[in-house]
């Protein structure tokens, strides 16, 4: 059905043409009829006959169907969209609010250049925290002090259990010397447990907190006694047992006293009481970013550069903001600020510049491909890295400063035209001028977003054209409305279809000179079609003693023209100005003259085409008073 086959609105280009096709087009078809008349053909009785029997759905549909692939086949022109926040749609204004609001908390954060140092507050939190946090682990267990004590326990009697003190697991930690053969050495050992015991060091303030539930000295001594009286046969069980008061002795500190609290009591304390706090640093302010020379959610203008990334990623907030944050960054490392201010002389002036304006008011690059014809510049900008980031630079600061003379109000000019000259662009040997090229576009598509209103390409040859043709199906609607494409024939046709003839430069068929002399810019051009085997003149009004100066030229001339003065006054002799010539491509591209009239009348202009092409002629004059 036809509906079906119907592309979204938003994909197919509107038209103002309606199409009326005479034959149905199948598939096998592959030509489309131009559009012509609105009105229905008139057809006779048998024919209207032989429609009324046709099915009313055939009728309905194949039309349709037909209309829409016509319709899809055309392209419109794009039309640049306004840059006022009130003309926008609901949803385009709606998603330039978000993108407002996450470049503002960007700024808040730092995030565009370096996020900002933690506060000094926080590094006073975590040293506080790094030194309470020992006490809240369990300590790690201290060898004692004294050794020597266990050197004259034998290996044997250490690892014998004692069934009636379980006490005495608690001394893993000491290690067992080799075993002694002689057993008379314990009952020496036996006798000194008072005098290991005495010559225990203090043990610290901390380490009391730790023990406090341990047993006292007194306590201890009583039961080793006790041991020592009840197992006076067994020598084994004896000498463990003093082992085992050794070893709790030792590490056991004095009972703490009744005036200090338990160590959950201490904690509760300090938390009840009131810490001292430190006064909360104000947060650094946002930090201020500027992009072009105009800083970001300052003014209106700020909003321009932000739908200009926002239509570049499809109002895809998320995806401009990243794109937004990359130039940023890109900006900062190759160091635009400080490339606006190097100096690289004037080699590559005539390769890129700017000249004019169009119609509209945009200024107009222009990029000259075939001045790379010479070879000095060609070594000079390409023979080795260097040389190509050298340039590639120059170009990036061309385009920083022609973009900095834009005005960013929403109603004013931020976009700019370029043209592209392939005159003898394309051919062997030059792949690094198809690296540096490619390399800038890259870098233009990334960090310059929407910044063409439209882009020209003249004296393209043939076979590119084709390429286009294959390439353009994987292009946007949005892109291909921007290219312009002209073959050499074409090329100064095709410029004045958008740019005034007295900003197109000379060479590329317009009156533009780069010194002026009679005319500027600000002088208009009269544009006149001669057709093909006529005659064409021009009639200029002179008064007595005025000097009328006028410039014409014929694109591709092969015309040929002369020039008369015809005073006003019956009876009175023409002058000739100029003698009638047939002007080839090769001789001179604008012909340029003046005449001061003795008397009133008229300077008449000559134009012959003798050719079976229809020729574009331009001509600009103005009188100056005699002083």
């Amino acid at each position: 059905m036809a509906e079906e086959n119907q592309k979204p609105a938003s994909e197919a280009p509107a038209s103002t043409e309606e199409v009326v096709v005479e034959k149905p087009i199948t598939e096998k078809e592959p030509s489309v009829p131009e559009p012509e008349v609105e009105a229905p053909e008139k057809k006779g009785p048998v024919e209207e006959l032989e429609e009324a029997e046709k099915p009313k759905a055939e009728e309905e549909i194949k039309p349709k169907a037909v209309e829409v692939e016509v319709k899809i086949a055309q392209s419109i022109s794009f039309k640049e969209e306004t840059y006022v926040v009130g003309e926008l749609p609901e949803p385009q204004r709606k998603g330039l609010e978000e993108l407002k609001q996450l470049v503002q908390e960007a700024l808040n954060k730092h995030e565009f250049t370096d996020p900002p140092p933690p506060p000094p507050k926080a590094k006073e939190e975590e040293k506080k925290e790094e030194e309470t946090a020992p006490a809240e682990v369990p300590a790690k267990t201290e060898e004692p002090p004294i050794v020597e004590s266990e050197e004259t326990v034998p290996a044997p009697i250490a690892e014998a259990k004692d069934e009636e003190s379980p006490k005495v697991e608690t001394s893993e930690s000491i290690t067992a010397p080799p075993p002694v053969e002689k057993k008379e050495e314990v009952a020496t050992e036996v006798a000194a447990p008072e005098t290991v015991i005495e010559k225990t060091p203090p043990v610290e303030a901390k380490e009391e907190e730790k023990f406090q539930a341990a047993p006292s000295t007194e306590e201890v001594s009583e039961k080793v006694v006790e041991k020592v009286t009840a197992t006076d046969e067994d020598g084994a069980n004896t000498v463990e047992a003093i082992k085992e008061t050794i070893v709790v002795e030792v590490s056991a500190p004095p009972a703490a006293s009744k005036e200090e609290e338990p160590p959950s009591e201490a904690k509760a304390k300090e938390a009840e009481e009131p810490k001292e706090e430190v006064p909360a640093l104000p947060p650094p302010p946002p930090e201020e970013v500027s992009i072009w020379g105009i800083p970001l959610l300052q003014d209106e203008r700020s909003d321009v550069i932000l739908l200009k990334f926002l239509r570049a990623r499809d109002f895809k907030v998320k995806d401009a903001f990243t794109m937004l944050k990359n130039t940023v960054r890109w900006r900062k490392e190759f160091g635009i600020d400080a490339l606006l201010e190097e100096d690289y002389g004037n080699d590559w002036d005539e390769v890129v510049f700017t000249h004019g304006y169009d119609k509209e008011g945009h200024p107009v690059c222009y990029n000259v491909f075939s001045e790379f014809q010479r070879k000095d510049l060609y070594q000079n900008t390409f023979a080795n890295e260097e040389k190509r980031q050298k340039f590639l630079r120059w170009r990036i600061q061309f385009l920083e400063k022609s973009i900095r003379n834009l005005d960013f109000s929403p109603t004013g000019i931020s976009t700019i035209v370029q043209v592209n000259d392939f005159k003898n662009f394309f051919g062997l040997g030059k792949r690094e001028l198809w690296q540096a090229t490619n390399q800038a576009v890259q870098l233009f598509q990334d960090n310059y977003p929407e910044f063409l209103a439209k882009q020209v390409f003249i004296n393209v040859p043939w076979w590119y054209l084709a390429y286009n043709r294959v390439i353009s199906p994987f292009l946007t609607q949005r892109t291909k409305s921007k290219f312009v494409f002209a073959l050499p024939s074409k090329s100064a046709e095709t410029l004045f279809k958008y740019i005034a003839p007295e900003h197109v430069p000379v060479q590329y068929g317009g009156l533009k000179k780069s010194e002026e002399q009679e005319f500027t810019h600000a002088d208009p051009v009269t544009e006149v079609a001669i057709k093909p085997a006529s005659k064409h003149t021009i009639e200029l009004p002179i008064s007595e003693g005025d000097l009328l100066v006028w410039e014409v030229r014929v694109v591709g001339w092969e015309v040929s023209y002369g020039a008369e003065f015809v005073p006003s006054a019956e009876g009175a002799y023409t002058v000739i100005v100029q003698k009638t010539r047939k002007i080839s491509p090769a001789d001179e591209t604008v012909i340029s003259n003046s005449f001061r009239g003795g008397e009133q009348g008229k300077v008449v202009l000559h134009f012959d085409n003798q050719s079976f092409k229809k020729k574009k002629l331009l001509y600009r004059s103005k009188t100056k008073p005699s002083d």
